[in-house]
């Protein structure tokens, strides 16, 4: 029975002819779909299942690393080992040929670098990158990561999140200054997150590094919220600001394109599962 106080917002989850290893990835795949750390008691509500059932399932998980419990004993975040799991299983796409295609197309049409970038922990990690042909450029590889609030991919991404993850990315995180323009004002940084969330673009004005800008968008999804952005970079010598502005369109043309990827490969996922 759901708490009064707690009113049921989800249909709730089905184990009924699962494994029992099945059951903890199903409960993971429910979990990875909310922005928000939870409680036994939350999710008694939102998934219907027993409690003593989800009590013992989340300490299988945390046991495994996959779930983490807070310093207050009660709610629960995912852990170190899951998003591991998960920058592994990006990094290493069988549709990264199809992506590196959509990338060095977009390269060539702007004429500058472009990332597909996805978001884990505090940071931003380079799902795939193509480097301009130009001999000015910042050389960074697959698997490089760079700071959430002074990059514009990880604006976009965080612009999404709601007010209890929002909050906790603005309060615990470290808001380091890389350059006289990194943001490290929690309270500018809330303004910033909105302006993108609004826009449907983020932007770093020299943020990370000196004499470099960059404008992202996300990689949309059929479930309104997206964990990965594509974005292009320019030093500024060649670029400005309003240069990035002008190429919105071109670059939310490629993002749509992945987006159809993407869903051609959940599709593809689907059928084969049927």
């Amino acid at each position: 029975m759901h708490d009064a106080a707690e009113p049921a917002t989800d249909e709730g989850l089905s184990l009924a002819g699962e494994t029992p290893a099945l059951r903890l990835v199903s409960l993971l795949e429910f979990i990875s779909t909310r922005d928000q750390i939870f409680t036994l008691q939350s999710l008694v509500v939102q998934t219907g299942l027993p409690k003593p059932t989800l009590h013992r399932m989340l300490q299988q998980l945390e046991g495994a690393g996959l779930l983490t419990r807070h310093s207050d004993g009660r709610h629960y975040g995912t852990g170190a080992r899951l998003r591991r799991i998960a920058e592994d299983v990006l990094l290493n796409d069988s549709r990264q040929g199809a992506r590196r295609m959509i990338l060095t197309q977009l390269a060539e049409e702007v004429g500058e670098s472009c990332n597909l970038t996805a978001v884990s922990g505090n940071d931003v990690i380079y799902l795939d990158r193509v480097e301009t042909s130009h001999p000015l450029r910042v050389h960074l590889e697959a698997g490089s990561r760079v700071p959430t609030h002074a990059s514009a991919s990880g604006k976009m991404i965080t612009s999404q999140y709601g007010d209890t993850p929002r909050r906790r990315l603005l309060t615990s995180s470290q808001l380091r200054a890389f350059t006289p323009n990194t943001i490290t004002d929690p309270d500018v940084l809330e303004a910033e997150l909105g302006s993108a969330r609004q826009l449907g673009y983020a932007l770093d004005r020299q943020e990370y590094l000196d004499g470099l800008v960059c404008l992202a968008v996300l990689i949309p999804t059929d479930i309104g919220r997206s964990n990965q952005a594509l974005a292009i970079q320019a030093p500024v010598i060649r670029k400005s600001i309003e240069d990035l502005v002008e190429l919105l369109p071109v670059v939310r043309a490629a993002a749509e394109r992945m987006a159809v990827l993407n869903e051609i490969d959940r599709d593809d996922a689907t059928a084969t599962s049927a």
